[in-house]
């Protein structure tokens, strides 16, 4: 079983020690943001399975942004840890090994901007091992997390997309995000989720970008020549 040391919930820095289940390294997240407004939702969803989040990644509307984060569990059996929830494998998962709730802690250096968290659950393979209730946290660092989404799974197999908005509907900007785990199917005790990606818009300032033109005498500018 993984160990955390050092710092807990309510502290502004903690130890993760690399064992297979954590990436080991020390943060110090103390950062001072600008206010801002979010809505707090509680959905039902049952996902679809012909749902790719890759696609927007592959088109260029958005980037994962997982790579640029310091990830981290509250619990993991041996083998079962953040290197497998991050694989791009759907056959691999992590496995927690502790008490309810289940956190998957992802912390940036920097203030991000967040479109969605995409999940990866298999029903039919991990029965109840299954998430059926997850919360999604926000906030600077663990002592201010705000809870935006509560998020209901019944029997999911596939890709489970949650939008991360504010109060005008726009992404969120966060140093952090925590997904957990509240309770599983059939009152399972410990959890696999299998992947888990997270994504930012990809805003497009290219001068190479044109209007779309509809007058014939426009139309002429629609080129460089």
């Amino acid at each position: 079983m993984g160990k955390m040391y050092g710092r807990v919930k309510g502290e502004s820095d903690s130890r993760v020690v690399a064992d297979g289940c954590f990436l080991y390294c020390t943060l110090h997240f103390n950062h001072n943001c600008d206010s801002q407004c979010f809505h707090y939702s509680h959905m039902a969803v049952r996902p679809a399975v012909d749902i790719d989040p890759t696609k927007d990644e592959k088109t260029g509307k958005v980037r994962e942004v997982g790579s640029l984060a310091v990830w981290s569990l509250s619990s993991c059996k041996p083998g079962f840890g953040v290197d497998q929830l991050r694989d791009d494998n759907l056959d691999t998962y992590w496995q927690s090994d502790g008490p309810q709730p289940h956190l998957v802690n992802i912390q940036f250096r920097r203030k991000m901007t967040i479109q969605d968290v995409a999940i990866y659950a298999d029903y039919k393979s991990d029965e109840s091992y299954t998430p059926s209730r997850i919360s999604v946290r926000i906030g600077n660092h663990f002592n201010d997390l705000q809870e935006i989404e509560i998020v209901d799974l019944n029997e999911p197999t596939g890709w489970v997309v949650i939008p991360l908005t504010d109060v005008s509907d726009r992404p969120i900007r966060t140093f952090m995000v925590q997904i957990a785990v509240l309770s599983n199917h059939q009152n399972g005790r410990d959890t696999h989720m299998r992947q888990i990606k997270i994504h930012s818009p990809v805003n497009d300032g290219s001068v190479s970008k044109f209007p779309n033109f509809t007058s014939l005498e426009c139309s002429q500018f629609t080129c460089i020549r």
